[in-house]
């Protein structure tokens, strides 16, 4: 009588196994899709600064690659997360300041505390690119936390972060912003 009612209620079991694994595949696409984003950067502060990065959340944080091109040749520059996604003012302050959820100092990453939107120059070569290979560590994308930098702005700075002076550096006019979105 048992070997009957298991053996009925198998193919049940079954079914319902198939179904929760095809849920969790379709949340993991999900999860994958909104971990993906961009942002377009225009010039500002009468530059001509301009850049596309590419954001993708690995590692307990967001990867930012890409490149900025029309900077001055062999030149350092600041590159932070600011705290509005708004790019709209012909100097980008209507970014406001870095991207600071944790109210930390600004620093240098791995050396002090620092803002979460805080991260390491950018270099631009002889031809005035600087290619972006960034990772903020701490921050999400697209999860809705106090952490989310999705529809933040991704700001280059005229001169380089001297990661001490507060609260950003002292790295000069804003030359582009580009707010990330999906």
């Amino acid at each position: 009588m048992r070997t009957i009612a298991i053996s009925a209620l198998l193919p049940t079991i079954v079914v319902l196994a198939g179904c929760a694994a095809a849920g969790s595949s379709s949340t993991a696409a999900n999860t994958t899709a909104s971990t993906q984003a961009h942002a377009t950067l225009e010039a500002r502060s009468g530059s001509k600064v301009a850049g596309t990065l590419q954001l993708s959340y690995m590692d307990g944080g967001v990867h930012v690659s890409g490149q900025v091109s029309g900077l001055a040749p062999n030149s350092d520059h600041g590159f932070h997360i600011h705290e509005k996604g708004d790019c709209s003012a012909a100097d980008a302050s209507s970014a406001g300041g870095h991207f600071n959820p944790t109210a930390q100092p600004h620093g240098k990453i791995g050396s002090s505390p620092h803002h979460l939107g805080d991260q390491m120059n950018i270099h631009a070569d002889a031809n005035g690119v600087a290619m972006v290979d960034a990772h903020f560590a701490g921050v999400s994308l697209g999860s809705g936390q106090d952490s989310d930098v999705m529809g933040r702005a991704l700001v280059v700075h005229a001169a380089p972060d001297d990661y001490t002076s507060q609260p950003a550096g002292n790295a000069g006019k804003r030359v582009a912003c580009g707010v990330i979105t999906k």
